[in-house]
């Protein structure tokens, strides 16, 4: 898995949005003098500028790289690199091609004029805002957690690779990266949620667990979609 940092921008096209919550805000030296009114950085009017601004990059960036193919999940073999997560009750799989890195939680920042149901806030990846999109809202699966036995669950944060910058996907667990052989791959059924079967690539049974891979071209276009 590639652990690097996505730009969120085209440097070049764009200026910098300026990341003053690092400098001197919260995550800063805390000079800044609008923190005696604000408390918090987010929520400053600043700081809503900048996650404004970032959203209408994103969908900049997407129009700019429309024509452009996102190359497949790599394959190994016979068998798909794939990470599989938990999303309530569901078990899905996406191929690792599409992923920057799996992190911890981070808080999430809501936004006052929210574009779509999808769109859950920003968060802070590597000092930059990032996009949080809601996949249980995307694929219309039932929220919750399914948690059997007392083993402890983390919940984890997929940072995504899109054409405008990284997307974030809270998860409710990871299992790990797993090799599927793509002979195990079938048709979706009718176990899959209509929605889910809109972005699913085939279905896969793995030790114990029903799969639903997605495919991560549909996937990314629905999320950089809900942002506009």
């Amino acid at each position: 898995m590639v652990d690097s940092h996505l730009p969120l921008s085209d440097a070049e096209a764009l200026p910098p949005v300026d990341d003053c919550w690092n400098r001197i805000g919260v995550h800063g030296d805390k000079s800044c003098e609008r923190l005696a009114n604000h408390v918090h950085c987010r929520n400053c009017e600043v700081h809503a500028a900048a996650a404004t601004m970032l959203l209408d990059r994103y969908a900049l960036q997407r129009e700019r790289k429309s024509d452009e193919v996102v190359e497949e999940g790599e394959v190994l073999g016979d068998c798909t690199s794939t990470l599989v997560f938990r999303l309530g009750e569901a078990w899905l799989g996406l191929a690792t091609r599409s992923l920057t890195e799996v992190a911890a939680m981070n808080p999430i920042h809501s936004l006052p004029h929210q574009r779509s149901r999808s769109l859950i806030g920003v968060t802070n990846v590597r000092g930059a805002l990032a996009a949080c999109i809601s996949l249980v809202e995307l694929l219309a699966l039932e929220p919750g957690a399914a948690v059997q036995g007392d083993r402890r669950v983390v919940p984890r944060m997929l940072i995504l690779a899109s054409p405008g910058g990284p997307l974030v996907a809270p998860v409710d667990e990871v299992d790990g990266i797993h090799g599927i052989p793509v002979e195990a791959v079938v048709e979706p059924g009718r176990g899959t949620s209509q929605a889910a079967r809109q972005f699913a690539s085939g279905v896969v049974q793995w030790r114990g667990r029903s799969i639903t891979l997605l495919d991560e071209n549909l996937l990314l276009q629905a999320m950089a979609r809900s942002l506009a």
